[in-house]
């Protein structure tokens, strides 16, 4: 705001959560028809947002701590892994077993849509601190730990979708490059027969 005063320029507020939904209808123009339900995974922002038209849209579920993407980073911390850690945990989850460690779906168990990823992240943790140190332990906890994060994104879109009535999703922000995500929605699509 100070740079567009001191050089005499205007300033364009946008909303980031927004231009996430936006980037992706974007890519897809042709493909994207209202309503539908947008879904923001990334670094800073896990939500759920009821897009009526471009422009109309309306939050209706949101973290109530760590975004999803912020979970993935600090669990590639955990695990020694470089930053960004979505791709990293991801990778090294292709080598792991997604049920050696029975981590929470957090807030699957309440009704809303909200999501909670700082239980999980800790955890995470506590497998990491208290498990005896194997050769295959870093890639187990790393597909444990996504099969988790996974499940509960997926279980609260099939939630979000039921409750609006809406048959079209949108999904936006770093977090939907995540090839188990990808696979997992659209085995939902497939179910729902959209």
């Amino acid at each position: 705001k100070g740079l567009a005063l001191g050089w005499k320029k205007p300033l364009i507020g946008i909303n980031h959560v927004e231009a996430h939904l936006y980037a992706a209808i974007m890519t897809h123009p042709e493909e994207v028809r209202y309503p539908a339900l947008g879904v923001v995974v990334s670094g800073g922002h896990t939500a759920l947002v009821k897009i009526s038209a471009v422009g109309t849209y309306q939050l209706i579920g949101a973290t109530v701590d760590d975004a999803a993407g912020e979970a993935f980073d600090k669990v590639a911390k955990m695990l020694h892994l470089d930053y960004p850690g979505g791709p990293n945990v991801a990778r090294l989850a292709l080598q792991g077993n997604s049920e050696a460690f029975n981590f929470p779906r957090p807030m699957l168990d309440r009704a809303g849509l909200d999501f909670s990823f700082s239980g999980l992240k800790t955890a995470v943790l506590n497998a990491n601190n208290q498990t005896e140190d194997y050769p295959q332990k870093k890639a187990d906890i790393a597909a444990s730990f996504e099969a988790a994060i996974v499940d509960s994104l997926v279980k609260k879109c099939e939630r979000a979708l039921k409750q609006t009535g809406l048959k079209r999703l949108v999904m936006a922000g770093g977090v939907s490059a995540n090839l188990r995500l990808r696979a997992q929605l659209q085995d939902l699509a497939m179910r729902k027969r959209w």
